[in-house]
């Protein structure tokens, strides 16, 4: 795993996807974009939505090298996400024409995961 090793210097510079809450510094967003929700968000390459759709401010990590067998995985509702590092709350939520687009085009109901809502049973 250490094309996900952050050096010292770097950790300012991280960020969570407020829709999978993985964690990647800025520039990896911006490069890469995200692992788990690039073909909905488009990060890559894009500054105003990376802004838009991830957060400096978040709680906890939690690294997972197998999320399919983990049960904080599934607790977290993560297991079918790319291995890596993941906040366990991310403030802030997505804007709302991102929220729309994701419920309309790509029909993927939103669960923001600074606490706000809980998923229904």
């Amino acid at each position: 795993m250490s094309e996900n090793y952050v050096a010292p210097g770097q950790q300012r510079y991280l960020r969570a996807c407020m829709v999978c809450s993985i964690v990647m510094t800025y520039a990896r967003f911006r490069d890469e974009g995200c692992p788990n929700c690039e073909e909905f968000l488009h990060l890559q390459g894009s500054p105003d939505q990376i802004d838009s759709c991830t957060s400096q401010v978040f709680e906890g990590l939690i690294a997972l090298s197998d999320p399919k067998k983990s049960w904080v995985a599934k607790w977290q509702r993560l297991d079918g996400y790319v291995r890596g590092v993941y906040a366990t709350k991310v403030s802030g939520q997505l804007p709302d024409d991102v929220r729309a687009q994701l419920e309309d085009e790509y029909r993927i109901t939103y669960i923001p995961r600074d606490g706000s809502a809980t998923e229904a049973d």
